[in-house]
């Protein structure tokens, strides 16, 4: 069964890591991707067009920033806290970092293939 059409705002992604992830995220409905290579550029996004989930890298490819702290931004931010928001990076201590400041338990690039993590997408898209 497929999911609706569900919109991810991707921060900070290379654009390779981008296409992996949508790639990946199509087998669950019709993703549109969007990319924002830097923290100014995904807090414009949010506030433009809420998506129905965000994926942090833990550095962003644009500007080298932390994605921990944007996430801290977002979550802390009443207009934006409610998003689903997840880290990825495969270090466990970010991760934990994430889950701190608000976000979803998220992924790394090497569960790129894991079913596990993406039914817990699936389970978390099918309520958006």
């Amino acid at each position: 069964m497929n999911l609706k059409r569900f919109v991810v705002l991707s921060v900070g992604q290379c654009g390779f890591d981008d296409s992996q992830i949508a790639r990946w995220l199509n087998r669950l409905g019709t993703v549109e991707m969007r990319s924002a290579p830097t923290t100014s550029a995904a807090l414009a996004a949010l506030r433009d067009c809420p998506p129905d989930l965000v994926l942090v890298n833990r550095l962003l490819d644009g500007d080298g920033s932390s994605g921990l702290d944007l996430i801290q931004t977002i979550k802390s931010d009443p207009a934006s806290r409610s998003i689903p928001v997840m880290l990825v990076s495969n270090l466990a201590n970010a991760q934990e970092r994430a889950r701190e400041f608000g976000a979803l338990p998220g992924f790394g690039k090497a569960d790129l293939r894991s079913e596990a993590v993406l039914a817990r997408l699936k389970e978390l898209l099918s309520s958006a």
